[in-house]
C-alpha cells in the first residue's frame, strides 16, 4: 500500500498555453507518482489585476522569446499547442472568464468532465485557433468533451448564477492566498504545508521536494 498520497493543487486558466502545458504533464504523472491531483479552475484576470502582475509579453523581446519558448516546450511535451504571430493580440481581445465559469460549474455539477472539458477548451483555442468566449462557442467545446446538450445547456445557465461566480472568485482568491501572481500555479501539500511552485517549468523541482 503506498503511503498517504501528497495533495497536488492546479491552479489554471484555459487562456493560459504554460497551464495546458502543466496540466498535460501532471495528468501523466498522476498516474506514475503518488500523488492526488486536484483541478482547480481560476480566472487568470483576477489574479494579474490584483497582484498587479502585467503580461509578459508586453516586453517585446520577452514576447519574441515567449513564442519560441511555447514552440519548443509543446514539441517537447507533445501537446498540440500552434502559435500564430497574433497570439498575442488573441490574448488580449478575449476574456476567458465565462469558460471559467463554465468549467466551474462543471466542477461543482459534473467534476468526472472537468479534465477532458478544459482540455477541449485549450484544443480549440491554442490548437485551433477559435473563439472560447461566446456562448456558441463554449457550447461547441461542451458537445467536444462529450456533454450532452441539455447538461451543456444547464451549466450555461449557471454561469450567470451568484454560486458559480463566487466560487470562481474564493478559488482566484485562495491561489492568490497561496502567493500566485500568474497561471499555472501548482500547490503540494507536503510535510503539512503548502509549497507554491508557478508554471510548468518547475514539475521535475516539484518532484524532488515531495521525494518523486
Amino acid at each position: 500500500v503506498r503511503m498517504g498520497r501528497t495533495v497536488v493543487e492546479l491552479f489554471y486558466d484555459v487562456i493560459s498555453p504554460y497551464s495546458w502545458l502543466g496540466f498535460e504533464v501532471l495528468c501523466r504523472y498522476q498516474h506514475i507518482w503518488n500523488i492526488d491531483l486536484r483541478f482547480r479552475p481560476a480566472f487568470l484576470g483576477g489574479i494579474m489585476q490584483q497582484t498587479g502582475n502585467k503580461p509578459p509579453a508586453m516586453l517585446p523581446k520577452r514576447a519574441e522569446y515567449l513564442l519560441k519558448d511555447i514552440k519548443r516546450m509543446a514539441k517537447y511535451y507533445q501537446v498540440p499547442i500552434k502559435i500564430s504571430g497574433d497570439v498575442f493580440q488573441r490574448i488580449f481581445q478575449t476574456s476567458s472568464l465565462a469558460a471559467m465559469r463554465f468549467i466551474t460549474a462543471i466542477d461543482m455539477t459534473k467534476p468526472e468532465y472537468l479534465e477532458p472539458l478544459s482540455r477541449e477548451f485549450w484544443i480549440r483555442f491554442w490548437s485551433q485557433h477559435e473563439d472560447i468566449s461566446q456562448p456558441e462557442n463554449i457550447l461547441t467545446v461542451a458537445r467536444q468533451a462529450g456533454l450532452s446538450s441539455e447538461l451543456s445547456q444547464k451549466v450555461l445557465e449557471m454561469i450567470s448564477s451568484p454560486t458559480v461566480k463566487d466560487r470562481l472568485r474564493q478559488t482566484t482568491d485562495e491561489a492568490m492566498k497561496y502567493g500566485a501572481f500568474g497561471m499555472p500555479a501548482v500547490v503540494a501539500h507536503y510535510n503539512g504545508e503548502p509549497h507554491l511552485f508557478f508554471g510548468s517549468d518547475r514539475l521535475e523541482l516539484l518532484g524532488s521536494v515531495i521525494g518523486e
